[in-house]
């Protein structure tokens, strides 16, 4: 037999959903409430505002302060206090808008069970976790990023996979602020990031490899080419300078050179200052060079941890002692 489904039971259930429907707007919209509503968002606006002038002003004479120190430790934890500063007022805004809600639904509804806040809190995380999962998940990849120290305000670092380049600027639970090299701001949503890296001291640090028949004449050569080199705080930091000369034979010399870049300038001295070193000797009247220079990374904490690495990679075992095999006696026959 095949039961029809009645218009009536339709109706009725109908009018059954829309009365808790209106129960629930009636006590959250009800009378004043906007009103109410719309007071406290506004004043925890106005103060988050305040909160985040006095915050940023602190930013700013923390970040001298960094400019202006000397020592790398000191400049490493004052770079982390103005991170942290700067987060800060995201989560200071945050903090008082939920702080304005809670006084709006205690000035609004002051007889309402504390198990109405609850649920209609569980019913708002449900709805803004699925209407805003996007910027939920950009403050989870923040907050992680934060927790374990991956770059801080002032730092030069590359984002990866995108390759982005350049200058922290601000740093919040959503996104970070970059400016890059050519002066552009970039913006980048925290889940997007997936590795960074950081430039030690802010630069890279760079080694030419020459093999020349002449140290001195080595010297002048590297001179003249660091004159042709751009230099500035975005280009070619420090110029090339001899940092070892050893005799390999006769007539046969390894020479050094160490300078340092803006990171994304490399190529300074990758490939410009190597075409330049061959060009330069290639005019002279006496060439020095043996064979094409060289270029490397040249960090000095890298260099030990790899030296690190090779020493205990070549260490050998200890031969552990051999435990003594025991024949059992045969016992004597009868």
């Amino acid at each position: 037999m095949l039961l029809t489904p009645r218009f009536g039971d339709g109706e009725m259930s109908l009018q059954k959903s829309v009365g808790p429907l209106r129960k629930v707007a009636d006590t959250l919209f009800g009378g004043n409430s906007l009103l109410i509503l719309l007071a406290c968002v506004i004043i925890a606006l106005v103060v988050g505002k305040f909160c985040t002038v006095l915050l940023r002003r602190l930013s700013r004479s923390v970040g001298k302060q960094a400019d202006e120190s000397s020592d790398l430790g000191t400049v490493n934890r004052l770079r982390r206090i103005e991170t942290w500063i700067i987060l800060s007022i995201a989560i200071v805004r945050v903090v008082l808008l939920v702080v304005g809600l809670y006084f709006w639904w205690i000035i609004s509804h002051p007889h309402q069970q504390p198990t109405a806040l609850v649920g209609a809190s569980a019913l708002l995380a449900i709805v803004l976790g699925g209407v805003f999962s996007p910027l939920l998940r950009d403050f989870a990849f923040g907050g992680g990023m934060m927790a374990e120290h991956w770059f801080g305000v002032g730092d030069l670092i590359t984002i990866e996979p995108n390759g982005l380049q350049g200058v922290v600027e601000r740093i919040t639970l959503r996104s970070t602020r970059i400016r890059g090299l050519n002066g552009e701001i970039i913006w980048m949503a925290n889940q997007n990031i997936s590795g960074v890296r950081i430039a030690q001291k802010g630069v890279w640090t760079l080694a030419i490899e020459l093999f020349v028949t002449d140290p001195k004449k080595a010297e002048a050569l590297i001179a003249q080419t660091n004159a042709l080199l751009p230099a500035g705080p975005s280009l070619l930091v420090n110029p090339l300078g001899i940092m070892t000369a050893d005799e390999r034979g006769a007539g046969l010399w390894h020479v050094t050179a160490i300078g340092e870049t803006a990171p994304g300038r490399e190529w300074l001295l990758e490939r410009t200052a190597i075409d330049l070193l061959k060009k330069l000797d290639e005019r002279s009247k006496n060439p020095i060079l043996i064979t094409d220079p060289v270029a490397r990374f040249a960090d000095n904490e890298t260099e030990r941890q790899f030296a690190r690495a090779v020493r205990n990679a070549k260490k050998t075992r200890r031969p552990g002692r051999r435990p003594k095999l025991t024949v059992p006696k045969s016992k004597p026959k009868h």
